[in-house]
């Protein structure tokens, strides 16, 4: 299809020289099957001169690019846990699933519902760090293959972990040695991934003892050896770090990109620039522990406490890095308990709210930096002639309010054109979010 959206104003995704968006009003764009093929003023072009376009008059609304979210597990849904309850028996799960068919093929199935659910969010692009075994990849080629309906992904697949780490057995295999941990590289290189996961610390959940969460779980030489057969193959390695020790280990020994983060030094400072890596926020996901009475977040007091460590840990990470001009990312790690597959839009709220960045300065974090850093702005990222079509349309300025972006008229992915779209909402999540957003 062909579309001519006209009279939109547009926030292009780059900032100019003094930090700030600065809006093109009154345009045209014309849409061809995937690709932006033309901006100009509407009053250049005529409405009867567009008779090869579906017109849709936009009457001033506004358009940026689809949001790019860094981070995200397709594998959960986000659901609040209930009280007394305990976490999932994830290893179980995984052995159900490595063995029955149709289970198998229900999971894929709740998988394709939320990729579809970040879409009509305004999401255009997930990088999924971590899920089970290749269904990752399944939901991607299915989108590509226009069977399904869905965002552009970027693909983990199952991620390696070591024995007692992160989301052993289920999101990520085990390795017990450096030789096991390149044979679980090559293995998982054979699914089709787009990108590596390592699993080097623990986190909040699985933390052993109050206030050492981020406890440093895979040795260095597993996480050099994985790295090794990643970077041979052409493929770059992401890695769940929320320890300082973590971090330091992590860039030591080649890891790409920082999922999370934590308290840093000089030293690590240092590390990023030498290894050219970036540094991926995720607040969302440490805020319900940090933030919210035990009687709302349902966790026990040690989680809230090292919930708390993380959070500081995420955010002092992330001010360190923009301070010294590192790449900075951001994601939600939705499928984490409240945290949706329709909530980007806050993420980009608590970069304002916690690490003091300017509402420009984080749609262009959640665009064109995240489509750097995920090595696709050429493709996506920005509204250029050429670039796919990934746009969003809001009734009004979202740089003057970011809540805005949850309420879209449009959602245009790769020329595909979805009007009024409605994600699935989870009514217990968005109200004890938004208690906490406008406490």
């Amino acid at each position: 299809m062909a579309y001519a959206f006209t009279h939109v104003n547009i926030l292009n995704g780059t900032l100019s020289p003094e930090g700030t968006m600065v809006p093109l009003m009154d345009q045209t764009v014309l849409i061809n099957e995937e690709h932006i093929e033309a901006i100009y003023p509407s009053e250049a072009n005529p409405t009867q001169n567009l008779c090869n376009y579906e017109v849709i008059d936009l009457q001033g609304k506004w358009m940026i690019p689809g949001l790019i979210n860094a981070h995200a597990h397709l594998a959960s849904s986000g659901k609040a846990p209930k009280k007394g309850s305990k976490p999932p028996n994830y290893k179980l799960l995984f052995a159900i699933l490595s063995k029955i068919a149709p289970v198998r093929s229900f999971i894929l199935k709740q998988q394709e519902k939320r990729a579809a659910d970040e879409l009509y969010s305004g999401v255009t692009t997930i990088r999924c760090v971590g899920g089970i075994l290749d269904l990752d990849a399944k939901v991607r080629d299915k989108i590509n293959k226009d069977i399904i309906t869905g965002p552009r992904l970027l693909v983990c697949n199952t991620a390696v972990s070591v024995p007692g780490g992160h989301f052993a057995g289920s999101l990520a295999t085990e390795a017990h040695s450096a030789q096991e941990a390149a044979e679980q590289t090559e293995r998982i290189i054979a699914t089709n991934p787009d990108w590596i996961k390592l699993m080097i610390t623990g986190g909040v959940m699985d933390a052993d003892k109050t206030g050492e969460p981020g406890v440093l779980r895979m040795p260095p030489e597993l996480v050099e050896a994985a790295c090794r057969v990643a970077h041979a193959q052409g493929f770059k390695v992401c890695a769940h770090v929320e320890s300082s020790e973590g971090v330091r280990v992590a860039l030591t020994h080649g890891v790409d990109t920082i999922e999370h983060g934590a308290r840093t030094d000089d030293e690590i400072m240092q590390l990023f620039r030498d290894r050219h890596a970036a540094l991926i926020c995720t607040l969302s996901p440490a805020i319900p522990y940090a933030l919210f009475p035990p009687e709302k977040s349902h966790c026990l007091p040690e989680a809230q406490i090292n919930g708390k460590i993380v959070m500081e840990g995420i955010r002092d990470n992330a001010q360190a890095c923009l301070d010294a001009g590192i790449p900075v990312g951001l994601g939600t790690d939705a499928g984490c308990p409240f945290i949706t597959h329709y909530d980007m839009w806050r993420e980009l709220v608590y970069f304002v709210r916690f690490c003091g960045v300017t509402p420009d300065f984080a749609l262009y974090t959640a665009t064109l930096k995240n489509a750097e850093i995920l090595g696709i702005d050429e493709e996506t990222g920005t509204i250029e002639v050429g670039k796919a079509a990934d746009l969003i349309v809001c009734d009004t300025n979202p740089l003057e309010d970011l809540t805005r972006l949850r309420n879209l008229a449009f959602v245009v992915a790769r020329g595909k054109v979805f009007a009024n779209p409605k994600p699935r909402k989870i009514l217990e999540v968005e109200t004890a979010l938004d208690e906490e957003l406008y406490a």
